[in-house]
């Protein structure tokens, strides 16, 4: 549980994704209207070095690119962290081709209200968030995430470089509140060692591992699960500020664990040492210093736990919501300092009821 001390950070997730076509202008000024911490812009280049916020190069599910006549020839196939992916890439269009498309809801049936505004908005770049950021009443931090980076520094496109370069331009390199997140750490330290002060965040799946130790240690590269064992937390800690998890690592035990209401610990197989856990893994990355982000919370029973779904184990109705509050409450009660939520006024009232219950925050959507 919470020790009283920590006020979790609620982020909105790509803005406040749930009503609004994600990573576009009404989205982050949505979130901040909402009350959002921080916001988390999704960082990929264009062709010509421009840092623009959507959350994968392959851009046919949240654009009209499909659509466009114009672009047709762009669709390919290539590789992309190790799968294969067919579609529209952000590397293979310049700046002014992505501005003229607009932004389109990824899961419309799951969210018709966003998808009523399909169409509305153009693409943004980073630069435009930041913008919005500094026009901003109060002071609402950025947690910047930057995607896929081997893939991007393969094809002369160094997110690093473009990252220290655009929030240098922009006043953002010094004295902001600014995090900076990655699925690989070694980027991360790229924007750092040039000059950029920020809190770097060491992104982490349940399962898989992160691709710059695959490229460089091949099989030999530990894997997520093995980097929440105690040591490894250890060593992270010297060269991170924090972690930042998939809720499941805080809500489900590995198979073969005890229970489903404290997924504490369990074995990493190949291993002698155990991976950590729920409230445990908070508990000791605290100890030894770091942060600890979580994501993603939302509402719908499409992304909740069974048990917290209205419609049941097996047949989660599309953009119905379940227990929310109860999903929500169960992983901020696990003391972490931030959470990244697709709703951030429902994110905003689990947090109140956290902090100071007796107030009685009113759970209906």
């Amino acid at each position: 549980m919470t020790d009283g001390t920590r006020t979790p950070l609620i982020i909105g997730h790509r803005g406040s994704p749930a009503t609004r076509p994600e990573h576009s202008r009404s989205s982050y000024e949505l979130a901040i209207a909402q009350g959002a911490d921080a916001v988390e812009p999704d960082v990929v280049a264009s062709r010509d070095g421009v840092l623009l916020v959507r959350h994968e190069n392959e851009i046919s599910g949240t654009t009209d690119v499909a659509d466009r006549p114009e672009f047709a020839d762009r669709r390919r196939t290539q590789i992309v962290d190790g799968r294969s992916v067919t579609g529209w890439f952000t590397e293979d269009f310049d700046w002014a081709e992505l501005a003229t498309l607009r932004c389109r809801e990824r899961l419309p049936l799951l969210r018709p209200l966003s998808a009523e505004h399909d169409g509305a908005e153009p693409l943004l770049r980073l630069s435009d968030v930041l913008a919005i950021l500094d026009a901003a009443d109060g002071n609402v931090a950025a947690v910047i995430e930057l995607k896929h980076a081997e893939h991007f520094a393969g094809v002369g496109l160094p997110l690093d470089a473009l990252l220290a370069a655009e929030l240098s331009e922009r006043g953002w390199a010094t004295g902001r509140r600014l995090y900076l997140e990655s699925f690989e750490e070694r980027v991360l330290h790229g924007v750092r060692d040039r000059g950029v002060e920020a809190s770097l965040v060491y992104l982490m799946e349940d399962h898989g591992g992160a691709q710059d130790l695959v490229g460089e240690l091949g099989s030999a590269a530990p894997r997520y699960a093995e980097q929440r064992r105690e040591s490894a937390l250890a060593e992270l800690a010297a060269r991170v500020d924090g972690i930042s998890v998939d809720t499941s690592v805080l809500l489900r035990p590995l198979p073969g664990g005890v229970g489903g209401s404290d997924p504490a610990v369990d074995e990493v197989p190949g291993g002698g040492e155990d991976e950590l856990r729920g409230e445990r893994l908070v508990e000791r990355a605290h100890a030894h210093g770091l942060l600890v982000f979580a994501w993603t919370l939302r509402a719908e029973n499409a992304f909740l736990e069974p048990q917290y779904r209205s419609d049941g184990v097996d047949a989660p109705a599309e953009g119905a919501v379940g227990d929310w509050q109860g999903q929500f409450g169960r992983v901020l009660a696990t003391g972490v300092d931030g959470a990244f939520v697709d709703q951030v006024d429902l994110g905003v009232r689990a947090r109140q009821r956290l902090v100071a219950p007796a107030e009685g925050v009113d759970d209906v959507v």
